[in-house]
């Protein structure tokens, strides 16, 4: 039987999962505003499951039944009843869920033109805001203020939750206003400042972005550009969270010892600072520890962040979210990985127990805190250190969904932390079984995806 769903799917031309998993996720995060519900702004599926559902032989479940009714306006139940033998009929606009919120007909497909005129929509609004920008000509007005501070906190609370192609464009264009702005020399004192605050957050969340597209030059020319605005914005927790993220760029860079200095250089500018940068600044200096093989300060960077926690009083970045909070469970992660990279330590008996607990802190989408690579970094060293317990079974289990991440969400460091677990299975008694083989070349086509595909 060919169901609507495919049919639909043949229609509109989106048979490739890159092309359909761009329109699922768009569909997802405009369900999720309507029904104010942020969980499901992050949902998405595999490619597998995508080949199945096209193919008949699975059927949606839960959040995925919703986002679909959503994405092609007809009711679920619709959907995956048999195509019918002519061309179906008009939609109903406004499903959620398997129930309609408005009986207006409207007689265009759905698909490619609602697309189209969604795309329509969000131009002629950016153009209005460039309009409005420019006729607070004499000066930066607060309509203009209130678009930067608005658009950079929300990019900043997505951006550890969905793919980066579904905000990079927006991210470009708002740095390079606060740019213009600041150039202008239209902005009073009292804007500068605030200019410039929101230009480092903006170059700190594009550095990420360059990093996470595996182009650390990049992502170090945007970290410098973050560092100077947070030095004219006079903002001390904004300068130690960029020396923080260089330590990050650095240590994914295959750079440790200047990871381990970076993130000292930022706990040297911490003081009068309460926010979590400075369990995050000691977190990433017990990871860059942990490459060089120094035992000792992996274990006292790892001392001095728990203490830190229990000082941490959160700040207004810490508000912002997404990367600019360093909640508890990430830094449960960080301290597994910092214990099983030394190699040696990985042994102890408890470790694998610490990584489990590490993963399901990070498992909860639902979570405001959660966030997709952090969750599969977290995977990646339960693998590893089940690896180190003999357990390849777990190894591979732990692995597996780090493998089935969608290619929009394969970023740089997840390649770095399940390339770790290949270099792993060339090693040890285990390292020629058929299961070891298999995995290995299942991660090895895994990073030779292109690293973060950015079509949305």
């Amino acid at each position: 039987m060919t169901t609507l769903l495919r049919s639909l799917i043949d229609e509109m031309g989106w048979k490739d999962y890159r092309t359909f998993i761009d329109q699922y996720q768009r569909a997802a995060q405009r369900l999720a505003e309507k029904v104010r519900d942020p969980s499901l702004a992050t949902h998405t599926v595999s490619d597998r499951t995508f080949e199945r559902w096209y193919s008949g032989r699975v059927t949606p479940q839960n959040e995925a039944r919703r986002i679909l009714a959503h994405l092609f306006m007809r009711p679920i139940h619709e959907l995956l009843s048999e195509a019918p033998a002519k061309a179906p009929a008009p939609v109903v606009a406004g499903y959620v869920g398997e129930f309609s919120v408005s009986d207006t007909h409207v007689g265009a497909a759905p698909g490619a033109d609602q697309y189209r005129m969604g795309r329509n929509a969000a131009m002629a609004a950016r153009r209005a805001m460039q309009f409005a920008m420019g006729a607070e000509h004499n000066e930066v007005g607060p309509e203009t203020m209130a678009y930067l501070q608005g658009e950079t906190r929300r990019i900043a609370g997505i951006y550890t939750r969905v793919p980066l192609g579904t905000f990079l464009d927006d991210l470009t264009y708002l740095q390079d206003n606060a740019f213009r702005l600041l150039e202008s020399g239209r902005a009073k004192p009292s804007q500068t400042r605030d200019l410039y605050f929101i230009a480092s957050l903006l170059s700190g969340m594009l550095a990420k972005a360059s990093h996470d597209l595996a182009d650390p030059s990049s992502a170090m020319m945007q970290a410098r550009t973050a560092s100077v605005c947070a030095e004219r914005a006079e903002h001390p927790g904004m300068s130690a969270w960029v020396r923080g993220l260089q330590s990050l760029i650095s240590y994914w860079s295959g750079r440790p010892a200047d990871a381990l200095h970076f993130a000292r250089q930022g706990t040297s500018v911490t003081t009068g600072v309460t926010g979590s940068v400075t369990v995050w600044l000691a977190g990433l200096e017990a990871r860059a520890a942990s490459v060089l093989g120094d035992a000792s300060n992996v274990n006292a960077a790892n001392l001095r962040a728990r203490e830190a926690r229990e000082q941490t009083v959160g700040d207004d970045l810490d508000e912002l979210g997404g990367n600019f909070v360093f909640p508890a469970c990430r830094q449960d992660y960080y301290e597994v990985e910092a214990t099983v990279l030394l190699g040696h330590s990985a042994l102890d008996r408890g470790l694998v127990a610490s990584a489990e607990r590490a993963v399901q802190g990070l498992s909860d989408q639902r979570d405001p805190h959660w966030a997709f690579g952090d969750e599969a970094g977290a995977q990646s060293n339960l693998a590893l250190a089940r690896l180190y317990a003999g357990d390849l079974e777990g190894a591979a289990a732990a692995a597996q969904p780090v493998l089935d991440l969608p290619p929009a969400q394969r970023n740089a460091g997840i390649i770095g932390s399940i390339d770790r677990v290949r270099v792993s299975l060339t090693r040890g008694p285990a390292h020629n079984t058929v299961l070891a083989r298999d995995l290995r070349e299942e991660i090895a086509m895994f990073g030779r995806q292109p690293t973060l595909a950015l079509r949305r």
